[in-house]
């Protein structure tokens, strides 16, 4: 088997009646999702898409994005996600890179997908629940799944452009199935008796992969949340008696302080990605809602995981983990050699879940994997027992005065102030010291605290160089599609 596809037909044939998505009330089942997967395919072929054309989706956390997305590549076609939030000039900058021939896009769109489109000079289709139905209907199911090899790109994934305009990392099948398989089996570990909440968005590698392909592949229940809002997850978890929650930090920040107590007895593993964890999120939420968090790393170029604090290894608090089974990870210096053991380097991948390289962007991919090794531009240090953190991204890295400072220690720190619900800290340009080190902090709903106490409070727990000399407080940190914070949206205030 090569096709990622075939996860869904095998599935589909071994437990047609399971269910396999949930939306509110709406339940579709393992057979209805792979006939819908197989009309998507003939559609497309009708279309005129053939194997190996990129095919976009700008479509939120709904049934029809889970179709369509193993009707692309049932049609041995190469998926291009993208987020229905993109304005024009993006939406064309996607189509016209990827080389997409088709659109879909959700009906209640502001828009910009049908105007990039045009722009793009590419066909958009808009995908309406009872219109795409009727649509498909008319479409016999292709039964055939097209054989694709091993190295095929499945997935076109567009980074989120930290460094310059998005550059879309190539996912093949053989990336995308071995990191599905690796996560069902030795880390999430999931079964068809499994329910997972679904409320990570699907274009991103961490819910299109870590909850929607594991769950296909492992026959559980998917549900599907279009819209994080911590309101609406903890209902879900009640209502359908859900066993695993995945989700980056400021997801678990919001949950630990929503007011609103729910029924999440039924939870046996919580997943956490995408970003560092705060040590002091981490323990409160296991405290509240009595389920363990395992914190891992990935990104979209590693299909995604690289690390993952395994369920049959001990746990450390604020640690990656270890290797995930068939993947290689070393910390290496500028001039890319190791590190003497117990130093920071920064972290190199290697490894069967590695993309292929940025599309149609050699140069780049050669500077990201120069010798076989990806460099990810992540800080992180080794534990005796072989256990990695993550200090920080190597360009968050602020050096004030000729001293490294680490915005993630800061952080930590400031998260223990029982009046802090989410911190970030940047560097600010300095005449004297090259960079001053700034803290933009986020209160806890009805707590109250001053920027001079938070400066003092991390002045008396840290070197005299490291402690913030700017502080102030916000209303909220600018966030993601995923829901990282985008610390490159963060700007300290003047005067």
């Amino acid at each position: 088997m090569s096709n990622l596809a075939e996860f869904l037909v095998e599935t589909a044939a071994r437990q047609p009646k399971h269910p396999a998505l949930r939306l509110g009330t709406q339940v579709t089942s393992y057979a209805e999702l792979d006939e819908g997967a197989a009309r998507a395919a003939a559609l497309l072929r009708a279309e005129g898409v053939r194997p190996g054309d990129r095919v976009a989706l700008m479509l939120p956390n709904v049934p029809e994005f889970v179709v369509l997305y193993y009707g692309v590549l049932r049609a041995g076609a190469i998926v291009v996600p993208m987020n229905p939030l993109l304005k024009t000039r993006e939406t064309a900058y996607h189509l016209n890179d990827s080389g997409a021939v088709l659109l879909f896009e959700w009906h209640q769109a502001p828009g910009e997908g049908s105007q990039g489109a045009s722009a793009a000079g590419v066909r958009h289709m808009p995908v309406a629940p009872k219109a795409f139905a009727e649509l498909l209907a008319r479409h016999e199911p292709l039964t055939e799944v097209t054989d694709t090899a091993d190295e095929d790109v499945a997935v076109l994934l567009y980074t989120s452009g930290t460094t310059g305009r998005p550059k879309g990392a190539a996912l093949t099948h053989a990336g995308l199935r071995h990191n599905t398989e690796v996560n069902m089996i030795h880390v999430q570990r999931m079964t068809p008796d499994d329910i997972v909440v679904g409320c990570l968005p699907l274009f991103h590698i961490f819910g299109q992969i870590c909850t929607m392909s594991v769950a296909i592949r492992s026959g559980a229940s998917l549900i599907l949340i279009p819209r994080f809002d911590p309101q609406a997850v903890l209902e879900a978890i009640a209502r359908d008696r859900a066993t695993v929650f995945e989700g980056v930090p400021t997801m678990y920040a919001a949950l630990l302080q929503h007011p609103a107590e729910a029924d999440v007895s039924t939870l046996r593993m919580c997943v956490s990605g995408g970003a560092s964890l705060p040590v002091e999120v981490l323990h409160a939420f296991e405290r509240r809602f009595g389920c363990i968090v395992l914190e891992g790393f990935g990104m979209s170029e590693t299909s995604p995981v690289v690390t993952f604090n395994h369920p049959d290894r001990p746990r450390k608090a604020g640690s990656i983990g270890t290797p995930i089974q068939d993947v290689e990870v070393r910390l290496l210096d500028d001039r890319g050699q190791d590190v003497p053991h117990g130093e920071v380097g920064e972290l190199a991948v290697r490894g069967p879940n590695v993309m292929q390289g940025y599309w149609n962007r050699p140069e780049e991919t050669a500077a990201a994997i120069p010798d076989g090794w990806l460099r990810t531009g992540d800080l992180a240090r080794q534990d005796e027992d072989g256990y990695l953190y993550i200090v920080d991204r190597k360009k968050d890295m602020i050096i004030r005065g000729g001293y490294n400072v680490y915005p993630r220690e800061i952080e930590e720190v400031l998260h223990e102030h029982p009046a802090v619900s989410l911190a970030a800290v940047v560097g600010m340009s300095h005449e004297e010291l090259g960079e001053e080190i700034a803290a933009a902090v986020v209160l806890r709903p009805g707590a109250q605290a001053t920027p001079t106490e938070l400066q003092q409070y991390v002045k008396d727990r840290m070197a005299a160089y490291k402690y913030p000399r700017v502080v102030w407080i916000v209303e909220a940190l600018p966030t993601g599609p995923s829901g990282k914070i985008l610390k490159r949206e963060i700007n300290a205030p003047t005067g």
